[in-house]
């Protein structure tokens, strides 16, 4: 579970940072790509544990409700299983070329 939920952060993140603060961003960048403590981060930025771990909490909640008013990361992860349908298509020579032709038209109609 933490481990999903690491990676999920670390997706939305990806997606959403340009519209975090310096100082959001900061921490998160600390918390789940380096992989620092609460402690650490405090102490670095001479603020309580509780301070940084409020931030993070916050951010995280942030970054939920930009996904789920944009879908930047859903659709993510829709034209990744379009597009290994489709190289599976194109490797398996029984395919006709109508399957091909309609995953990508999946493939457009994701953007």
């Amino acid at each position: 579970m933490l481990l999903e939920k690491t990676t999920r952060m670390n997706f939305l993140f990806d997606f959403y940072q340009a519209l975090l603060t310096d100082k959001q961003r900061s921490y998160m960048e600390l918390y789940y790509l380096d992989d620092l403590s609460l402690g650490e981060i405090a102490e670095s930025y001479k603020v309580s544990r509780q301070a940084v771990y409020d931030n993070i909490r916050r951010t995280e909640s942030m970054l939920e409700e930009y996904e789920d008013k944009l879908k930047l990361f859903e659709k993510f992860g829709q034209r990744q299983q379009i597009l290994e349908k489709l190289t599976e298509a194109i490797k398996d020579e029984s395919s006709t070329m109508e399957e091909r032709l309609a995953l990508i038209l999946q493939l457009k109609e994701t953007d």
